[in-house]
């Protein structure tokens, strides 16, 4: 039994849930563009590790913006305008960070199975 897959898993879906902690937290952010984790098939076709982290390009909605600005007196105004929102989408992060929860589980019970049965083994040949 080889756990390697399942570390290299563990370390894939660690790296996910950073992607998606920055995606949420920068969701107020004007223009701020959500980012996506691609994952390929890890080595000899057995695993999944990280291949990019991208820009999702799509544009965000316009939401209400204040600007500064100075009149011909000198004296400070406010002028209303749009500005492009973040394109992060709160359900399909909270939709994401499920799935990896319980890819997260499956894999850790993965290695604990392997634990245990290596454990039985040196107790048997001891």
């Amino acid at each position: 039994m080889n756990i390697s897959p399942n570390i290299q898993a563990l370390h894939a879906i660690g790296l996910s849930r950073q992607v998606g902690a920055n995606n949420v937290a920068n969701m107020n952010t004007p223009d701020f563009k959500a980012s996506r984790l691609s994952l390929e098939t890890g080595p000899e076709g057995l695993g999944v590790r990280p291949q990019a982290i991208d820009q999702d390009p799509t544009p965000g909605p316009l939401v209400p913006a204040l600007e500064g600005a100075t009149d011909e007196d000198g004296h400070h105004a406010t002028v209303w305008g749009l500005a492009e929102g973040s394109n992060t989408e709160l359900v399909a992060e909270m939709v994401n960070s499920i799935r990896d929860e319980r890819a997260f589980q499956a894999n850790v019970a993965m290695v604990r199975t392997w634990d245990e049965l290596t454990g039985t083994v040196l107790d048997m040949r001891a």
